[in-house]
């Protein structure tokens, strides 16, 4: 094979490595992060469920890994109830009620 078919091949594989390396793995991993729910952080209590501590009207107070956070419903809830952490809006916690039929102790 001569110099210049060898210097073709290389140059081939190098633009080959540098578009995968580059367009082919971020465009994945991006793809793969996104899917991901977050582990840690204010955002990783959405879906959990947390347990009514006191309640009046469509406000109250909820416990969740270890903490009393202020919530808002849409649904009525007692405390002793279990509910269901929607949205987070800075340190207040959205919540409907679980309906499994597991509420009210």
């Amino acid at each position: 094979m001569s110099l210049t078919g060898i210097l073709t091949i290389f140059v081939i594989l190098f633009v080959l490595f540098e578009l995968i390396e580059h367009i082919v793995f971020p465009l994945v991993w991006s793809i793969i992060v996104r899917n991901k729910k977050p582990l840690i952080g204010i955002e990783s209590m959405v879906g959990k469920e947390a347990k009514v501590e006191r309640w009046e009207g469509t406000n109250g107070i909820v416990f969740i890994n270890g903490e009393l956070w202020k919530a808002t419903s849409d649904g009525p809830l007692l405390p002793g109830d279990k509910a269901i952490i929607e949205k987070v809006y800075g340190l207040l916690l959205s919540v409907k009620p679980r309906n499994d039929g597991c509420n009210s102790y």
